[in-house]
C-alpha cells in the first residue's frame, strides 16, 4: 500500500468536493521577524506594537499576507502539488487580523472544472476558507490553478466555470473590531498622505527594486509550508529552473509599495489577481500602483483605497499595464487589485 501523497491530478477533482487540509499552523512572532527579513516591509501596524495599540489593535497583528501565505500553503498538497501554474485570485476577504498565537487551518471546496484543449491539463477552481482556533473565519478566497492530468486519455469532466465578482463591494469589507484612525500618527507611519490625497486614476511609481534569489524564495515557500515541486526541484520543470512562488512576488511588490502608500496599512480584500508571467532568480522586481477607487467606512477615521499593484521584471517607467494590442506588456509579472484601509 502506497503511504505517500502524490498529490491530486485534474481527474481527481469533482465539483462540490470539500477538502480539509493538513496541517494546522500556529502563527508566531518568528513569522513576523522572518517576513520582515525576507521583504523590505515597513508598514507601521505590523512593525510596532505601540502603533498598533494606538489605532485599536492589541496585540499587534502580523502582516495580512503572512496569514494569506500560511492559509494558501495548506492547500498546496491537495490542490496544486501537480500544478502547471497558479492562474488567479478573486473574492478574497480578510475577516480579522491574525496575531501571534492564532492557529490557522484551511479547507477548500471545488467550485469549477475546465479541461484544456490539449487534453493534458485542466483548470481547477476552488474556494478556500482559513479559520482560527476559535472556528472564526480569518480569510477566504477563490483561486484557479492549472493542473496536470494523470492520464491524458481520461474523459473530460463537464465544464463548470464559476461566476466570480470583479470586485469586493465596499459594503462587504470587514473592518477589524476596534480599528480607529482618528488619532493616526502620520509621523510614525512614515508619510502624511490620507484618503483624500489620492485621486482615482493616479499612478504611483514605488521607485525601488529588489533582485530575486533562489535561497530567499525557497526559504519563504518553506516558511509557509508550501510543497509545490516547481519551487524547489530543478527536475520538476523541463528548463531545469525553480519557479518563484507567486506569493513571494506579491509580498515583494506589496513591501515595495510602502514608498508612496505607507498609510495603506491593512489589506482588506483582494479583488482579483493574475500572475502574468513567471519569475526566476536573478529577475529584479519593481512595482507601481494605480488608484482605482476610494470608499468611506463606518469606523472612525478609516477609509478604503482600491489599488492596482503591478510588479514588473526590470524598470518600467511608463507605468502602463497593457500594450496597444490589449495584451500585458512584456515584463509584467503581477497584476493585483486590492482594497486597503487608510486614514481619512
Amino acid at each position: 500500500m502506497n503511504k505517500t501523497n502524490p498529490g491530486n491530478f485534474f481527474e481527481d477533482f469533482a465539483v462540490g468536493q470539500v477538502i480539509d487540509h493538513a496541517t494546522p499552523r500556529t502563527v508566531t512572532e518568528g513569522d513576523r521577524a522572518l517576513y520582515q527579513a525576507l521583504y523590505p516591509t515597513r508598514f507601521a501596524i505590523p512593525s510596532s506594537a505601540e502603533f498598533a495599540a494606538s489605532v485599536g489593535l492589541t496585540p499587534a497583528p502580523v502582516e495580512d499576507l503572512v496569514a494569506f501565505h500560511i492559509a494558501f500553503g495548506k492547500t498546496v498538497p491537495d490542490v496544486s502539488l501537480n500544478a502547471v501554474a497558479n492562474l488567479g485570485y478573486a473574492e478574497c476577504r480578510f475577516h480579522r487580523p491574525v496575531v501571534p498565537g492564532d492557529t490557522l487551518r484551511t479547507s477548500s471546496e471545488v467550485i469549477g472544472l475546465k479541461q484544456n484543449s490539449n487534453g493534458r491539463t485542466g483548470v481547477v477552481y476552488v474556494r478556500s476558507t482559513a479559520t482560527n482556533q476559535r472556528g472564526e473565519t480569518a480569510l477566504d478566497w477563490a483561486r484557479w490553478v492549472m493542473v496536470h492530468k494523470r492520464d491524458a486519455a481520461a474523459p473530460a469532466p463537464e465544464t463548470v466555470v464559476p461566476e466570480l465578482a470583479d470586485v469586493v463591494a465596499p459594503a462587504d469589507l470587514v473592518v477589524p473590531d476596534g480599528l480607529d484612525f482618528s488619532a493616526y500618527d502620520v509621523v510614525a507611519a512614515g508619510e502624511p498622505h490620507r484618503l483624500g490625497d489620492y485621486e482615482i486614476g493616479e499612478t504611483i511609481d514605488h521607485v525601488d527594486g529588489v533582485t530575486l534569489t533562489d535561497p530567499e524564495h525557497m526559504l519563504a515557500t518553506r516558511l509557509w509550508q508550501n510543497t509545490a515541486k516547481v519551487h524547489f526541484n530543478t527536475e520538476a520543470r523541463p528548463d531545469g529552473t525553480r519557479l518563484i512562488y507567486g506569493g513571494h512576488v506579491i509580498s515583494m511588490a506589496r513591501a515595495l509599495s510602502f514608498n508612496g502608500l505607507a498609510n495603506a496599512q491593512l489589506i482588506a480584500a483582494i479583488n482579483a489577481g493574475a500572475h502574468v508571467a513567471p519569475a526566476f532568480a536573478g529577475d529584479t522586481v519593481y512595482a507601481w500602483s494605480e488608484v482605482l477607487d476610494t470608499a468611506e467606512t463606518s469606523a472612525p477615521g478609516v477609509g478604503a483605497l482600491r489599488l492596482r499593484l503591478v510588479a514588473t521584471k526590470g524598470r518600467d517607467e511608463s507605468t502602463t499595464l497593457r500594450g496597444d494590442d490589449g495584451k500585458y506588456r512584456d515584463g509584467v509579472l503581477l497584476d493585483l487589485d486590492y482594497w486597503a484601509f487608510v486614514p481619512r
